[in-house]
């Protein structure tokens, strides 16, 4: 953990005097989902908690460089909290398992209200957080929160979807990043899962949502929460750089979900969509960034739905 530890520190510094991040750990032997990071608001004033979780692969320390919305969170005295899946592209059992304890240490540790939670997330992290939200909606006996609310930053929400996607663009073969991506997401779900069409039952279990409705309406338990995802919709990028049209993008699968959830009655289903917002920590243009959330903006959106 000596990377990550130095990284802490380094984290520390660009927060601020006023600002620390915590590092809580409850086991030490899982380095990426065996700890999470808090930003305790000034006087120790918690109003309500904002849940973050990266992207596919990262560790809870590569949130806060990408995004201002733990500082803005600090500011309207809301805790960030701040998990990592790791290599994990659905919610399965085990990673569920590692986040409710994190969810329930941070309820105990910090004294909040189980109801006063919101959560987001990046890409696969994004995709997590939403089928946990379903989860915990849909049984709330057995899960320690009742969020207000979730959103999702260009996340890949549907799996069956998503691996057509990735079929055409290894078919295709015309971006070496695109196809590499690609077939190491194949092969990783092949060995983890199976085929999806071989395995749909367990795959629809880890998955928040799907074009297809024959493999599951998960959705239906969103249906009186506050919903958003947020996407930098820029085709011309995709086509240029990645040789992908708008039809494997995760904003189609994340524009049908908000449809369904205002068909469900759901005024509180938003599709934020921008253009030309995506860029990563050092300067690299890129649709698929932290970057695309407004982050006063969202935090302003957070404390509505709190009810602060």
């Amino acid at each position: 953990m000596k990377h990550f530890s130095i990284l802490l520190f380094f984290l520390i510094c660009q927060i601020g005097s006023s600002q620390s991040v915590e590092k809580i750990v409850l086991d030490e032997e899982d380095e990426t989902s065996g700890y999470y990071l808090a930003v305790v608001p000034a006087g120790n004033k918690v109003e309500g908690v904002l849940v973050l979780l990266p992207g596919f692969g990262q560790h809870a320390e590569t949130i806060f460089p990408e995004t201002k919305l733990h500082k803005e969170a600090y500011e309207n005295n809301i805790l960030t909290i701040g998990f990592a899946a790791g290599s994990r592209l659905l919610l399965n059992e085990e990673i569920q398992e590692k986040f409710t304890k994190v969810l329930k240490d941070v309820v105990e540790r910090f004294s909040v209200d189980k109801e006063k939670f919101v959560m987001g997330g990046f890409s696969a992290g994004g995709t997590i957080a939403l089928r946990y939200v379903e989860l915990c909606l849909e049984t709330p006996e057995k899960y320690p929160i009742q969020p207000k609310g979730v959103f999702v930053v260009d996340s890949p929400i549907d799996v069956f979807r998503l691996w057509e996607g990735f079929e055409e663009t290894i078919k295709n073969d015309k971006s070496e990043i695109a196809v590499q991506e690609a077939k190491y997401v194949t092969e990783l779900l092949t060995t983890r899962y199976g085929n999806p069409a071989e395995n749909v039952s367990m795959y629809a279990k880890m998955n928040p949502f799907s074009m297809n409705r024959e493999y599951g309406e998960h959705e239906v338990h969103l249906k009186n929460i506050a919903v958003r995802t947020y996407h930098d919709v820029d085709i011309s990028w995709r086509l240029q750089n990645r040789y992908q049209s708008a039809k494997n993008q995760n904003f189609m699968a994340t524009s049908e979900l908000i449809n369904r959830l205002l068909i469900l009655g759901n005024e509180k289903a938003e599709f934020i969509q921008t253009l030309g917002t995506g860029y990563r920590s050092n300067g690299e243009r890129h649709p698929h960034s932290w970057s695309i959330v407004d982050e006063a903006e969202c935090i302003g959106w957070v404390k509505n739905i709190l009810g602060k």
